[in-house]
């Protein structure tokens, strides 16, 4: 098979299937109208957004591996796409769209050649610390995005905290119909999940305000609304331009720089939401359905998507567990298309706003914070600081943050190893002492446990240890043994270093063997010429064949048995 297909989809659990179904229902009742929201930041048509969710969602729920990612339009990208095209085109004409679908082709080649070269391993560095900061974050720039719709107030502002200082200058402007809906919505959701939490509360509720916006005409009382939407569906074709190297070279850089924030934000958004039931996924498959989305976003003529931590909390909220509920949603979208465009246009924006700040507000981990500050006081800073970064800065800003922030916590914990002196207790079973506490195997024999791979950033803790070990030794040592079963791994600068260290030591006459190298480090110490130098017999494979050989050595030193 040259695509891996349904890895998000099967198996289909027969108790599970309806609530994902009944999930993708409340998908596509939230959704649609928040990726029509998205084409006023892309400057795209409004019926474009719609189709962010047709194809693309599809097309990524069938290739990617994520059971729990919800591909479409997304705030960063859409906002990165209108930035770019500012002074090329005209905001919503057939040219601007056009060149949005040239960047969404782009941006799928960039995600595709990262497939091929595995870049997939980057989400590796995104620890659970960083998760909980960054979707903590997205969840609180969510919901103070949404009050000023909530109230019924102008609005503005750029970032969430410019708009909540924007909303209290604004709120004697309050809209007490548009309140009065957002008030009800949340009142349904909220008591919904107090009964059950089957209960789909959010479908209930928009269902409910597009009624009542209806019968009460709540337009004519300055609650806005979505207005008309036009039907049909998409036209399929390349973009309509002129393919020549002056344009790509023009929107490569954009393209590179959104090919950044899918890999970074979905590879978050489906790590947080793997972790947090315990399932795997694969990234690099995950960027093959990615790519595969992006592609058919700009063959289905709408912009770049994206993995959406929102949309991905919507349909979690509901109970989805499988990609079900996003194919569920694409049908959904395309009968609307063909045939419901007409009620939308009298969903109250107010109604909208309250869903997707509810959404905002459970994406905030208040309780998993608690826990970092209770158990890892230091990880706490780390997710606090992705957090703020995420409402004050960005969310893109905020991932490539948490990204930099857990590989320094990773090089920070691993640069000092806790590595250990071994000995046999009076039963004869090894023991790990600290390296403080240099007791010998034999006397004149020191097993030295190397407890990572060998690097860059601890190489000078392997010398200065080593070193240390061997000039404090009583009785003197013969043979200095490092235990290596931890190591994964020599660089360059380790070798370097160990190649010194047997200098030093051999100077004092003791002789430097090793245990347990994996196979893998062992053809690396080969290929720095570090076999031939300690000699082929200074690997063995267990402790207990280093004592044995120690024992029945005949290097004129048996007397210190």
């Amino acid at each position: 098979m040259l695509l891996p297909v349904f890895q998000g989809i099967l198996p289909i659990k027969g108790s599970q299937a309806l609530i994902d179904i009944i999930a993708g229902l409340t998908l596509a009742a939230l959704a649609i109208p928040e990726v029509m929201g998205y084409t006023k930041i892309s400057g795209t048509p409004v019926i474009t957004g719609l189709y962010t969710i047709l194809i693309p969602m599809t097309l990524f729920a069938l290739f990617g591996s994520s059971r729990h990612l919800v591909v479409g339009a997304d705030s960063a990208t859409a906002a990165i796409l209108s930035g770019a095209l500012t002074g090329m085109a005209v905001s919503g004409s057939a040219e601007w769209l056009a060149l949005a679908e040239v960047l969404a082709v782009l941006s799928a080649g960039f995600l595709i050649i990262a497939r091929i070269i595995r870049l997939g391993f980057l989400a590796d560095f995104l620890s659970r610390t960083v998760l909980v900061g960054f979707l903590s974050g997205v969840g609180v720039q969510v919901a103070l995005g949404e009050i000023s719709s909530m109230l019924g107030l102008p609005g503005g502002g750029h970032g969430p905290i410019h708009k909540i200082i924007n909303d209290i200058h604004q709120v004697e402007q309050t809209n007490f119909y548009a309140l009065s809906v957002s008030v009800a919505v949340l009142a349904v959701i909220i008591g919904s999940k107090k009964i059950s939490k089957k209960i789909p509360g959010a479908l209930i509720a928009v269902v409910a305000a597009i009624v009542a916006s209806t019968l009460l005409n709540l337009e004519a009382h300055g609650a806005h609304v979505l207005g008309a939407v036009p039907s049909g569906l998409p036209e399929i074709g390349l973009p309509d331009v002129h393919w020549d190297q002056g344009l790509i070279l023009k929107l490569l850089p954009t393209a590179f720089a959104m090919f950044v924030v899918i890999l970074a934000q979905s590879a978050a958004t489906s790590r947080a939401y793997a972790t947090r039931y315990g399932e795997r996924f694969s990234e690099n498959v995950d960027l093959v359905g990615l790519g595969l989305a992006n592609v058919g976003a700009a063959l289905s003529g709408t912009f770049v998507v994206n993995g959406s931590p929102t949309k991905t909390q919507m349909v979690d909220s509901a109970g989805s567990r499988s990609q079900l509920a996003q194919i569920t949603t694409s049908v959904i979208v395309l009968l609307v298309l063909l045939f419901l465009t007409g009620p939308l246009a009298s969903m109250p924006i107010a109604a909208l706003s309250a869903v997707v700040f509810l959404i905002g507000v459970e994406l905030i981990d208040v309780e998993g914070m608690r826990k970092i500050w209770v158990q890892r006081p230091p990880e706490f800073w780390v997710a606090l600081i992705t957090a703020i970064v995420v409402i004050g800065v960005g969310v893109e800003q905020g991932i490539l943050l948490a990204m930099i922030l857990s590989l320094i916590e990773h090089v920070r914990r691993s640069y000092r190893c806790k590595n250990a002196v071994l000995a046999p207790d009076e039963t004869g079973v090894w023991r790990a002492l600290p390296v403080t506490t240099p007791q010998q195997s034999r006397p004149g024999l020191l097993v030295y446990r190397f407890s990572h791979t060998m690097y860059y950033a601890n190489a000078e803790q392997l010398s200065r240890e080593v070193v240390e070990l061997a000039n404090g030794a009583q009785p003197p040592l013969v043979w200095f043994c490092i235990y290596a079963s931890a190591v994964a791994d020599v660089d360059f600068t380790a070798a370097s270093t160990l190649r010194d260290v047997f200098g030093i030591l051999k100077k004092q006459g003791i002789r430097l063997v090793f245990s347990d190298v994996i196979d893998p480090v062992k053809v690396e110490l080969d290929r720095y010429e570090l076999t031939d130098l300690f000699g082929k017999d200074s690997l063995y494979d267990t402790i207990n064949a280093v004592v044995s050989a120690y024992d029945n050595r005949t290097d004129g030193n048996k007397d210190r048995k």
